[in-house]
């Protein structure tokens, strides 16, 4: 099983917070879309990592970690991703934020060993 943790550097980098809520129209095309994103970002030059979470009621946030202010601008500049955010704002969210901030401290609980009771 793949962690849903992103495996991050040591600070400092960016993050990339998308909170969004879907309008309730169930396009097909939105999770392959969403899959697709994260694949073409995986391959962008300075991304770190993303999690993403979508609850029932339609209320999601991915976040996405980079490098640089300058990777996050070159993502928001690529061509497949510019259209698909401009489609997502046409046809998919009833409401969405974004946030960038800048990470200078970062800790959590350890996860249990592998031979290790949790």
């Amino acid at each position: 099983m793949t962690s849903p943790f992103a495996q991050l550097p040591e600070p400092p980098y960016y993050a990339v917070i998308f909170s969004s809520l879907r309008n309730g129209d169930d396009d097909a095309g939105y999770q392959a879309a969403a899959e697709r994103m994260v694949a073409l970002a995986s391959q962008q030059p300075g991304f770190l990592g993303v999690e993403t979470v979508r609850g029932a009621d339609g209320f999601g946030i991915t976040v996405s970690y980079w490098e640089s202010e300058a990777a996050i601008l070159a993502w928001k500049h690529q061509a497949d991703h510019a259209a698909t955010r401009a489609h997502g704002r046409r046809h998919w969210y009833e409401y969405y934020e974004l946030r960038v901030s800048k990470v200078t401290r970062a800790y959590g609980k350890p996860a249990p060993r592998e031979n290790e009771a949790v």
